[in-house]
Parts: structure tokens; sequence; C-alpha cells
């Protein structure tokens, strides 16, 4: 950063003290790094790992939609997976990427509220998304005689949907009442994207109330979810390991572990973020772990569910085939 950019940096952020804090001003994102990186770089470096997230979650979409020998629960609710984190990464990058090339680091008061409630809410969705996959697994290894009807297109549908409700409801509460609240402070944001917990710096009044409701619907919507994952898997592997069948613990094992992988990634940052106190956050820290949740699990999930799975890759197979057949 030369010398003209610093001096219009620290005019814009005087220029935002001074004028009146009504509800129409913009905010000012810091981004995600201050110093030491060159911005050129990093947007290409965020704007790749975007592209391949994308072509990642498209593809497995399309996959699972064209390969009959995928329409089960388990890839249904997969797919849900897929067009969940292509709107989350989606969501935050695009807008981050930008910030890197431009001069201008603000967003107005109603795109932040926005990007905040849709963020929140697709985070929400998958953490429940997430539970509902491992009891899919649980079921379909430890009853699967049963599995047929206890996950029947209607409830796979059921879950779906509560899962997208659920979200969307707990996203719209905490949006609708922090973005109320009086900004009085300096309206720059030390993020890279509008997130509850980074907004909370900025409100001049008391909200330690508030922080009870934030860790409440943390442990329901994130913690509950977490421990039945681990729960359920718990009893996977019992059950996996009393099957006589080597094959049948093999394929078992690798369907579950790459499920475990991406969930303990995305629930533990979660649980970092939206669970601690105020007075123990930094800002800098904050930043590094919504990385993984927001870039990083997006990344992972379709690599890991298509690799580790012979199914999804047997069908790229097929597909590859079919093609250089039809052409």
């Amino acid at each position: 950063m030369n010398v003209s950019d610093v001096i219009c940096f620290d005019i814009l952020v005087s220029a935002m003290k001074a004028e009146n804090q009504s509800f129409g001003t913009d905010f000012l994102l810091v981004g995600l790094f201050q110093y030491g990186w060159t911005n050129s770089l990093l947007f290409v470096i965020i704007a790749t790992i975007f592209t391949v997230a994308l072509i990642g979650n498209i593809m497995l979409i399309h996959l699972i939609r064209l390969d009959t020998r995928l329409h089960t629960p388990m890839y249904f609710l997969l797919s849900q997976l897929s067009i969940i984190d292509l709107m989350y990464i989606s969501t935050t990058v695009p807008k981050m990427a930008v910030n890197f090339l431009s001069q201008s680091k603000t967003i107005t008061f109603m795109g932040c509220e926005i990007q905040a409630y849709v963020f929140l809410a697709l985070g929400g969705t998958e953490a429940l998304l997430l539970g509902f996959m491992s009891y899919d697994r649980y079921v379909a290894i430890c009853y699967p005689l049963h599995y047929p009807i206890l996950m029947s297109k209607k409830i796979c549908c059921l879950m779906v949907a509560c899962a997208w409700a659920s979200g969307s409801i707990n996203a719209f509460i905490h949006t609708m009442y922090v973005f109320q609240l009086p900004f009085c402070r300096s309206r720059l944001i030390n993020h890279f994207f509008c997130e509850i917990p980074a907004l909370m710096s900025l409100v001049c009044q008391d909200t330690s109330h508030y922080e009870y409701t934030v860790l409440l619907s943390g442990l329901i919507i994130l913690l509950l979810p977490f421990l039945a994952i681990l729960a359920s898997y718990a009893r996977v592997l019992i059950v996996v390991f009393q099957m006589s069948s080597g094959k049948g613990q093999a394929k078992a094992v690798s369907t579950c572990s790459s499920h475990l992988i991406v969930a303990s990634l995305f629930y533990a940052t979660t649980l970092a973020t939206y669970t601690k106190p105020h007075s123990l956050r930094s800002p800098t820290r904050d930043k590094v772990v919504a990385v993984f949740y927001t870039i990083i699990t997006p990344l992972l999930n379709p690599f890991i569910y298509s690799l580790r799975n012979k199914e999804v890759t047997g069908a790229m197979r097929r597909l590859k085939y079919d093609f250089r057949t039809l052409y």
C-alpha cells in the first residue's frame, strides 16, 4: 500500500466516523489481511478456490441428478449439501475478492444485513443437514431392513424442509434484532464479511443478555447435531466391527469417515466462533477460523464425498464412458 492509498484510507475512515450514524450509513470491511500480502495475489488465490469449489459442487449435483443409481436418500441429502455450499461460498467470497482489487471496501447497510441473514441461514441449514445425513447412515448400517421405511422419500423431504425452515427462522430472528441496535461506534468491521459476532463489537449498548441468546442458539443449532453425529457414528462403528465381511467394514468406514472429517471441521470452527464470549474474542483469530467454515468446507465437501466414495467415482466413470460413446 503506497502513501496515497494510506491517506485515502484515513480520510475515508475519518469521514465515516464524522458523519451522522444514520440507518443508511455504509459499513467498511477491513478484509482478511491488512498487512504483508499483495492484493493481486490474494485475489488470484481466492478466485481460484472459489472457482474450484463451484465446479466441484456443480459437478456433484449434476452427477447425482443424471445417474439413477445415485437416486437414494443418502445422495439426495448430499445434493442438498452441495446446493447449500454453492450458495454459502457465493455469499461471502465474491465480495471479499472484489475488495482485494477495489479502493472502496464499503458495503451498504442493507447489503450487510442481507449478507448476514443469508450466511446465517445457510450455516444453520447445513449444521442441521449434516446431522440428518448422519442419521441416514446410522439407519442404513444399523437397521438396513427398516431403511426404506425410515428413510422414505417423504421423510427425506421433511428433513430437508425442516433444516431449511429452522435455519431461516433462526437467522431472521438474529438478523432483525442485531440490525435494529444502535451502531454508535465506528462503522469499521474488522472482518471480511458481515458476520453477527463481528458486528456486535460496533454496538454501543450492553449486549450481554443477547450473547446468552447467541450461545443458546449455537448449542441448539450446532452442538446438538454434532453430538448426534458423534453418537450415531459411535453406534455405527460398533455395528461395523461386529460384521464378518471385511468388504462391508471397509465400505462403511469409508463412508462414515468422510462425513466425520467434514462435520468435525465445520462444527469445531463454527462452535469456536458462536459460543465464545465477546471478551475472549480476537478479530484476527476469528477471521482465520471463519476461513475454514466459509471457504475450506465448501471446497472440500464435493471432493471428500466423491474421491472417498466408490459409488460416486463409479458414476463419474459411467458418465465419462457415456459421453465418449455419444461423441
